[in-house]
């Protein structure tokens, strides 16, 4: 075994005072704040060069002249910090005399809150706007990432994130059942943080905590650098089980190929789908019906939204559980998992079509989208992605236009046709009768590649992004990811090009720079 230093989190539900969630509301408030801020001032920054370029292309100058002649630099977190501190307020100081009239500074209740919450949102302003930078000039993978937008009270998660001097720490565990935050005190943990702890014991280093809400709970989110033992092979008992293909579904939410046991399960090779969203439709759907007959901004309608929050809290929750669950399993139970490449934003796309040719089935469609999004299987190929490089084991992948349903894991032959309708697999050559995901599952164990460690993540040969889809093609319909089917035996449908400019300047909607007020 090799040690190497891994980032690890530990979140732990907390059981919070009123006057400490008062104090969770300022901060996440003042990181709100923060982040319009930094972000107004990029903004602001990218109208003033629109400007100078399309007052150059209007003197008679080419356009692409123009704009490598204008040169408009966008603040970034020092420069932001530097210009923050110049111009707020300060509460704390005397009023200004009567009749004195003067400028209204900003944020004086800074000294509120914790600085780091102000620094944390800046760098968040600059990654969002670095990635949609990356994306339009074509640098970042995956789906193209929008023009960044101002955080609202209201409809943005309530979050805000604390760092502290490892040197000096501040931010450690208070025994086992608490949990120390800058600013804000000791916090009671509704669970244990004796992990937390003893990893601390052995050396672990607290980077950050990050606190957010979910539902009507708030959670802290501790980011730890710990040298851990990573294997660098599989274990005896790994090796013995060997390889297991593993085909996600909707009907069943995974066919192995070889037998997992699971709590409360036992050992099985189709894992049931616990549909986490359908169990708790009624209640969401009553949830959600009573917040639509509230007025808005009526606090009616605000305790209607945290009952909605709380259902779909739920949800995630237990969908987390049931996934980690599975993954973990795979992970240290076997030497090799083979997944299939899957492009989930083109399976869940929508069948409405286009005005000129509608689509048809369209509520159907919009059924197996939820369905498919319920089972996440992009979530669970990211898990196994770092769980198996955490456990020894390794991770392969089929290719995505392998028809692995519609052929026979005995002998090969592959059907010209096989419709969703077919449950069962029958060979016409050398008599196989099996489930038809379960001789998916055999196939992807056969026909899976093994992916070097560290080269799955968004960029890499074997995947652009981490729903496995190549890039985001245009549609009619504004550039909507294509739904590709999972079973072509054609080649790859060709690609074309993004349709984005990083320095446009006709066609960017850019919303209008607010002032953003006190949370």
């Amino acid at each position: 075994m090799a040690e190497t230093a891994v980032l690890r989190a530990f979140r732990f539900a907390l059981d919070a005072t009123p006057a400490q969630e008062e104090g969770f509301l300022r901060h996440a408030g003042a990181a709100r704040w923060a982040f319009n801020h930094a972000l107004g001032m990029k903004v602001a920054a990218h109208r003033q060069w629109q400007r100078e370029v399309m007052a150059l292309i209007d003197g008679g100058v080419p356009e692409d002249q123009a704009r490598k002649t204008v040169k408009v630099p966008v603040p970034t977190r020092p420069t932001i910090r530097k210009h923050l501190n110049r111009i707020k307020g300060d509460s704390r100081s005397p009023d200004l005399p009567e009749g004195a009239q003067g400028p209204q500074r900003p944020c004086p209740w800074f000294h509120e809150v914790s600085t780091y919450a102000f620094q944390s949102a800046f760098e968040d302003a600059d990654r969002a706007w670095g990635n949609w930078q990356a994306s339009l000039s074509g640098r970042r993978a995956g789906r193209k990432v929008g023009y960044p937008r101002f955080k609202k009270k209201g409809r943005s998660k309530d979050s805000f994130r604390i760092c502290h001097d490892a040197k000096k720490p501040t931010i450690r565990p208070d025994g086992y059942r608490r949990l120390r935050i800058p600013a804000l005190g000791s916090v009671r943990l509704h669970d244990t943080a004796k992990p937390l702890a003893r990893l601390m014991d052995r050396g672990a280093i607290v980077k950050s905590v990050t606190v957010s809400r979910s539902g009507a709970r708030w959670y802290a989110s501790v980011l730890v650098s710990v040298l851990q033992n990573i294997p660098e092979r599989p274990t005896r008992r790994q090796r013995q089980a060997g390889t297991v293909g593993v085909d996600f579904g909707v009907k069943t939410l995974a066919a192995l190929s070889a037998p997992v046991t699971l709590p409360n399960l036992g050992t099985v090779t189709m894992v049931p789908n616990p549909r986490h969203l359908a169990s708790d439709t009624r209640r969401l759907t009553k949830a959600q019906r009573a917040l639509s007959r509230t007025t808005k901004g009526s606090a009616r309608r605000r305790k209607a939204a945290r009952r909605v929050g709380i259902v779909h809290h739920r949800i995630a929750e237990r969908r987390a559980t049931y996934l980690h669950t599975l993954t973990k399993q795979l992970a240290t139970g076997y030497a090799v998992v083979a997944v299939e490449s899957l492009n989930v934003a083109g399976m869940t796309s929508s069948a409405r079509g286009t005005v000129e040719e509608p689509g048809s089935k369209v509520r159907q469609k919009s059924g197996l989208n939820r369905s498919i999004l319920d089972a996440s299987p992009a979530e669970m190929r990211r898990q196994l992605d770092y769980k198996t490089r955490w456990n020894g084991s390794q991770l392969a992948v089929c290719d995505r236009w392998f028809p692995s349903s519609r052929t026979c894991s005995d002998c090969g032959l592959q059907k010209p046709r096989l419709t969703l309708a077919e449950r069962v697999f029958t060979c016409g050559q050398c008599g196989l009768v099996i489930d038809r995901d379960l001789n998916a599952a055999r196939n992807i164990a056969t026909h899976a590649v093994l992916v070097p460690h560290g080269t799955a993540a968004p960029g890499s040969g074997e995947a652009t992004n981490a729903r496995g889809a190549a890039t985001r093609p245009a549609t009619p319909r504004g550039g909507r990811q294509a739904a590709l089917k999972r079973e072509d035996t054609g080649p790859p449908r060709p690609v074309p090009p993004q349709r984005s400019d990083p320095l446009t300047l006709l066609t960017l909607d850019v919303p209008d720079q607010q002032t953003a007020k006190r949370p």
